[in-house]
């Protein structure tokens, strides 16, 4: 493989995070996230809020779904998220195996459709099913999508209009922040809870949860130790947000993976390629005949994201904290020299 595109987690971090880490190596701490680096994570969060926060530092995004949804809600309450949203395709029926209904809605670009939240609100009769209680949307999308600071407004005021919490996943947040105007002080105002990512923005493992909403993360603590997440070595999940929210580190990592989707993307469209999204993230979905999928894939990692038809396939290219201008534009040099030797081949 000559560099792998397949995911943003292939890393082990970023070097600053792992240089904080080495740092630490010979200290003792206080557990359960009573320790300073936890102390200090927290601060740095809140000042970049604005606001005081309720904070918790869980491991991975389908436990920090999956705890927050359970907490949140009661067992006969419901969560509304599009059909490609992560808690319903990528996360194993994480959500749904605690009990907890997932409505799925037709989206417009991977994003949540308010119109088609209204007919599930219309229809729901009460007592005989379940609740509608929460929206859950993604920064960035599933494929790569954004949603600008109007559009979460307007989802955030019809939440409270119609007594729904208002969660946002930020498995990719410096990716979707940097491509969009949401501000940490908009996200603070206007969602009920969200996470910061950090396995997939420069950390070696982490997701910073928020609750903006005091009402609904009280206990949140039991919460997370009832469903095993509570690490005794709390400091270890505390450090990497340490070292990314202190200063500008974690959108700089948002900067640098999407410039280098971007060129990656434009490149692919001068030789041809059409894409599944308009993604403006790191995220891109070109889509290719499906004969060349084994060899892109051995290459570069790349993933097959859908099976359009007989034909042709969407494909996933990833970038991340490691990506460079250079292994984009090695990618570009080798299409262009296939697609090349396939026309010698056919028609010479």
């Amino acid at each position: 493989m000559i560099y792998s595109f397949r995911n943003d987690y292939s890393s082990i971090a970023h070097p600053k995070v792992l240089e904080r880490l080495m740092e630490c190596k010979d200290e003792q701490n206080i557990g359960y996230g009573e320790d300073y680096h936890s102390d200090n994570a927290k601060k740095y969060i809140k000042e970049k809020l604005g606001k005081d926060s309720d904070i918790y530092f869980l491991v991975g995004g389908t436990q920090a779904n999956t705890i927050v949804i359970s907490s949140v809600l009661k067992p006969y309450e419901a969560v509304i998220a599009v059909e490609s949203g992560h808690i319903n395709v990528h996360e194993t029926g994480a959500v749904e195996g605690q009990g907890h209904k997932i409505i799925t809605i037709k989206g417009k670009n991977g994003k949540i459709v308010l119109d088609e939240v209204k007919k599930i609100l219309d229809t729901h009769m009460p007592t005989h099913m379940a609740l509608p209680k929460m929206i859950y949307i993604s920064l960035s999308t599933e494929i790569g999508t954004i949603y600008s600071l109007e559009e979460l407004k307007e989802i955030y005021e019809f939440c409270k209009c119609h007594e729904l919490y208002l969660f946002l996943d930020g498995a990719r947040l410096a990716s979707g922040m940097v491509a969009s105007n949401i501000t940490y002080s908009d996200l603070a105002n206007y969602t009920d809870v969200f996470y910061i990512g950090g396995t997939k923005n420069g950390g070696y493992l982490g997701e910073a949860v928020v609750f903006n909403n005091k009402e609904i993360s009280k206990n949140f603590d039991y919460a997370q130790k009832h469903y095993g997440a509570l690490m005794a070595k709390g400091f270890v999940s505390a450090i990497p947000f340490e070292v990314l929210m202190q200063g500008n580190l974690y959108l700089e990592i948002g900067k640098k993976e999407n410039e280098c989707a971007a060129y990656l993307q434009n490149g692919l469209k001068e030789l041809g390629y059409k894409f599944l999204s308009d993604s403006v993230t790191n995220q891109i979905f070109p889509i290719i005949p499906k004969d060349m999928f084994p060899i892109l894939e051995e290459r570069y990692g790349v993933e097959l994201w859908e099976v359009l038809d007989t034909k042709y396939y969407a494909i996933r290219f990833v970038t991340s904290f490691t990506t460079t201008i250079e292994n984009c534009q090695e990618v570009l040099d080798f299409l262009k020299e296939y697609h090349c030797d396939w026309f010698l081949f056919h028609f010479l």
